[in-house]
């Protein structure tokens, strides 16, 4: 029993029943000014720039107001969409948040619109993050069929992505959350990233 609690400690666990998977990432994560400028060169490019707009896009067809993004990548959501304030953990980010007077503490308030894209699964919590949502919240994350597609995927990523979920696992982790799904669509996919689902949840009352 000793090598089976090693491998859970140690390796991606995966139940298909619940559709999730995890793999126990380490405490030191590469989020620094390094990972902050690597994503401002993403931005910048047509892509970049297409995803963003499609974003917000999204956004636009289910709710208007102010939203808190949570991870920014490079900031380029937050400076494009109005009303739009972020949260991040990596201090590159934080520095440029904080600079622009868009800094909000994700833990210390409730947003009624919350948005994540790619943020979801380099979560410890998920649970406490979603929680702070008091009516919708904008994902994107990568899809998976089972362990052996995460095992293949480039997503598989050991130093970042602590969950996997197939897009059964992932609508029916957020209604447990108290939340429902009112759009699911694969326009990332559609822009050139593979295996990206895109989706609003709303919250149930």
């Amino acid at each position: 029993m000793k090598e089976f609690y090693q491998k859970v400690d140690s390796e991606l666990v995966f139940f298909p029943e619940l559709g999730i998977g995890r793999y126990p990432v380490p405490q030191e994560r590469p989020y620094d000014a390094r990972y902050f400028q690597r994503y401002q060169q993403m931005a910048e490019t047509e892509t970049g720039r297409q995803l963003t707009v499609s974003r917000i896009e999204l956004i636009a067809r289910h709710y208007h107001g102010p939203v808190l993004d949570v991870g920014i990548g490079a900031g380029q959501f937050v400076s494009m969409r109005p009303f739009t304030s972020g949260y991040d953990v990596n201090p590159a980010g934080v520095e440029w948040l904080k600079e622009k007077g868009l800094y909000v503490d994700l833990y210390s308030t409730v947003s009624p619109a919350i948005s994540m894209w790619d943020v979801l699964e380099h979560i410890d919590d998920p649970e406490a993050a979603v929680a702070r949502a008091g009516e919708i919240v904008f994902v994107s994350i990568p899809i998976f069929r089972d362990s052996a597609d995460i095992l293949q995927s480039h997503h598989f990523r050991k130093d970042e992505h602590i969950w996997y979920f197939t897009d059964e696992g992932l609508r029916n982790w957020f209604r447990t959350q108290g939340f429902q799904c009112v759009e699911h669509n694969r326009m990332e996919c559609e822009l050139g990233r593979q295996g990206i689902g895109t989706y609003a949840f709303r919250r149930i009352k």
